[in-house]
């Protein structure tokens, strides 16, 4: 009796190990495949709950819902020779289990495989297609009248005023539809394919730097050459009007001298009328005292000029009082 209880314990204990190793759960997120040997066995579980399986057999666990895969920034001339930077993305399903594992095993090798084929069918289409679609959409539209830089608003030969051939959006379905032509082989479906980033390289960058600054600085010179020609028309207009205020002053100034020759003449016509004799004798004495003090001429003594003076005589009075006249 003694023999029989350890026995039956020893016994107990490996039909538990073995029951262990023969019942699995299977996680509603996932999907599973009966190893034997390395070999498949059976259909794929997909069933979430409580599984049975052979002691001797593994269960391989495969991720049913959406993946993700980030490819490296790779380094991808344009069309036009433009080097860029391109940084990718991806999500991925596995939808046939058995062929998965058949193909890459597990997710590192699916990752290293969607690392060669999204990497080369990115690199051949941006290789083959112009900057301005890969960054533009294709129903991109833009209103000249929203930029503010009137200079780029009137150029015709303007790329924003193009509208792209493919753009950013049609050039991704390109990229995932020549992809997918690849996944059925490793039991993947790829469900999209997005460019997250794309930047010049730093010598190109600097390069689209310089040719930024050129033709800010362009635009720059060419605000100040009109401003300095509308200076110069402002200042030609004021000196315009400057002139025309002096010239009409002038004018004014001329009016006004001769009608006060005028009028001086009037007077001095009137005042020769009532008077001729006196008139004359004050124009002479006018003439006597505008020669100064210093002044010397030689004139005849019958001439005009001395007719006042000939005609005046002044009384002379005896130094003896005395002998003086009544």
């Amino acid at each position: 009796m003694k023999k029989i209880f350890p026995t039956a314990i020893i016994l107990l204990i490996v039909l538990i190990v073995l029951l262990a190793r023969s019942l699995f759960v299977l996680d509603q997120a996932d999907q599973a495949i009966i190893v034997q040997f390395g070999e498949p066995r059976g259909d794929v579980v997909v069933d979430p709950g409580l599984h049975f399986k052979m002691p001797y057999q593994q269960v391989r666990r495969f991720d049913k819902r959406l993946l993700s895969w980030d490819g490296d920034v790779t380094q991808i001339p344009t069309l036009g020779r433009e080097f860029i930077l391109v940084d990718t993305t991806a999500r991925w399903q596995i939808v046939d289990p058995l062929q998965f594992l058949r193909s890459v095993r597990d997710e590192h090798g699916a990752r290293s495989r969607l690392d060669d084929i999204i990497d080369s069918v990115v690199r051949d289409m941006v290789s083959s297609t112009d900057l301005e679609e890969i960054i533009r959409s294709h129903d991109w539209d833009v209103d000249i009248q929203d930029i503010d830089d009137p200079a780029l608003a009137e150029r015709e030969d303007l790329e924003l005023k193009q509208r792209p051939k493919l753009g950013r959006e049609r050039l991704e379905q390109e990229i995932l539809q020549r992809a997918q032509r690849l996944m059925p082989e490793l039991g993947i479906e790829l469900m999209d394919v997005r460019v997250k980033r794309v930047n010049y390289i730093d010598s190109v960058r600097r390069q689209v730097e310089n040719r930024m600054i050129a033709e800010r600085q362009s635009i720059a010179e060419r605000f100040r050459s009109e401003g300095q020609g509308r200076s110069q028309e402002i200042i030609g207009d004021m000196e315009r009007e400057l002139q025309q205020i002096r010239s009409e002053a002038a004018r004014e100034a001329e009016e006004i001298r001769g009608r006060a020759d005028a009028q001086a003449t009037r007077i001095y016509g009137l005042a020769y009328g009532q008077d001729p004799e006196f008139y004359a004798f004050f124009r002479t004495l006018e003439q006597y005292q505008a020669l100064g003090k210093n002044a010397t001429l030689m004139l005849r003594t019958d001439s005009d000029f001395f007719r006042y003076l000939e005609n005046y005589r002044v009384p002379v009075e005896s130094s003896d009082p005395f002998n003086s006249a009544p």
